[in-house]
């Protein structure tokens, strides 16, 4: 099940967070029907100027949340524009409500508004290096550029945090790279007893 993002008149929590039904249709995805067991519950959240600005359609939102919602996860949505405080204050409302999983699109190239590794590092317990491996390395197969991405994984509490290219064939080859790993990653740290309460809490 996918949620859609509406945009924030100002970046609280509340204002990012999407309640109404869509169908996974929507996103025209192609790719298979596999499932995730049990289902998560995942927050994507789309970081873009032109999208809040209504000049640019949420391609790569729309194609994560189907992509998902075909795993099994059950999927919310979410929208900031390119500016650390809207970008912190999103993710610090998806962990306190408890999402296992939050995938950020947009932000993770090298202009001056690409700034979501900037806003996100800061909230992180610890980085896992693996997962932005792992990305570039499935970019890479498609273009030379994807060594310029600044995409990324690490947890907060029990929340994976994943930052994810803005373009929708760079999300969603991010994304896939990462599918064989999420299970394993998420019942990890669901079944951890030692984790402490997060920075972003």
């Amino acid at each position: 099940m996918t949620r859609p993002a509406r945009a924030a008149k100002a970046p609280t929590n509340a204002q990012v967070t999407a309640r109404a039904a869509a169908q996974s249709a929507e996103a025209g995805a192609t790719t298979g029907g596999d499932s995730a067991e049990p289902e998560t519950r995942v927050f994507v959240l789309t970081v873009s100027d032109g999208v809040v600005a209504g000049t640019r359609r949420d391609e790569s939102g729309l194609h994560l949340a189907a992509r998902l919602a075909e795993l099994g996860h059950d999927v919310e949505r979410g929208l900031v524009p390119d500016d650390p405080a809207a970008i912190a204050e999103a993710v610090r409302g998806a962990v306190a409500a408890g999402h296992p999983l939050i995938v950020l699109t947009g932000g993770t190239g090298l202009t001056s508004r690409d700034v979501t590794p900037q806003a996100v590092r800061p909230l992180l317990d610890y980085e896992a290096p693996g997962f932005g491996e792992l990305m570039r390395a499935a970019g890479a197969r498609s273009t030379p550029l994807a060594a310029l991405s600044r995409s990324f994984g690490g947890v907060i509490g029990r929340s994976l945090v994943v930052a994810v290219p803005g373009s929708p064939r760079g999300a969603l080859e991010s994304l896939e790279a990462l599918v064989p790993i999420l299970p394993h990653a998420l019942e990890t740290l669901s079944d951890d007893s030692s984790r402490h309460e997060s920075r972003a809490g």
